[in-house]
């Protein structure tokens, strides 16, 4: 299972730096959102999560899980979001006044 997740990680990391090497903003912005979701995977793999324990001390339960990975990847994912979406807004601002969605503003090689 570990090799699987990791290789998961690895290949969401490996398309996401793909697509951010693109030309055109859309491929720009789906490579943004592949790095962010293998970002999460990798908090969610290291942070041991447990299944059936509580998340706090002192319940009369034996062991606890920790909550602070499922706390990072909630706000990670909060965050992503609000950069997705500025980004998609700056891409359509800059083809509105460029006139093409290339990257660096200039069509050609």
């Amino acid at each position: 299972m570990e090799a699987l997740i990791a290789s998961l990680i690895g290949l969401l990391t490996a398309c996401g730096v793909y697509l951010l090497l693109r030309g055109r903003t859309f491929p720009v912005v789906l490579g943004l959102t592949f790095l962010s979701y293998a970002v999460n995977l990798f908090l969610f793999a290291m942070g041991r999560l447990t299944v059936g324990r509580p998340p706090v001390i002192g319940t009369g339960l034996p062991g606890y899980t920790d909550p602070v990975p499922q706390a990072l990847v909630l706000t990670a994912i909060v965050i992503g979001f609000a950069m997705t979406a500025f980004v998609i807004m700056l891409a359509l601002k800059a083809r509105s006044e460029l006139g093409n969605d290339h990257v660096d503003g200039e069509e050609g090689g």
